[in-house]
């Protein structure tokens, strides 16, 4: 699905999405990542399915500075349990977990309201 906005700000921004990959201001991922106001970052879950999210991985994430993420689970809503999310609240970033159209629109919407969001994106291995 293609999305359209009126204005960037000179933002990255989502510009579409598929069950398989990713548009950012019209280039192409097929690999999670991490989008936030300071760039687009490989993710080290990229190549690993929903239920290999690990602690570490959250560890990572909460290494950021942002004051929301929001988690893309792919086609489908799945929340990942709390003990893995621990580092996120320790770190006092709130969580939101959504399907990656979701993620999408609402991540676009906080990054022009200039709120410090960051998108965890989940892209499921075939």
């Amino acid at each position: 699905m293609k999305l359209h906005l009126n204005s960037g700000g000179g933002l990255a921004l989502f510009t579409g999405y598929a069950a398989d990959h990713v548009l950012i201001d019209g280039h192409r991922h097929e690999s999670s990542l991490l989008l936030s106001a300071h760039g687009i970052e490989v993710a080290p879950w990229a190549g690993l399915g929903f239920d290999a999210l690990t602690l570490a991985h959250f560890e990572w994430i909460a290494r950021r500075e942002l004051d929301i993420l929001l988690l893309g689970t792919g086609t489908r809503l799945r929340f990942p349990a709390p003990a893995l999310t621990r580092p996120l609240v320790e770190a006092r970033i709130g969580l939101e977990t959504m399907d990656l159209g979701a993620l999408c629109r609402t991540y676009n919407i906080l990054a022009a309201e200039g709120r410090n969001v960051g998108a965890a994106v989940l892209i499921e291995p075939a």
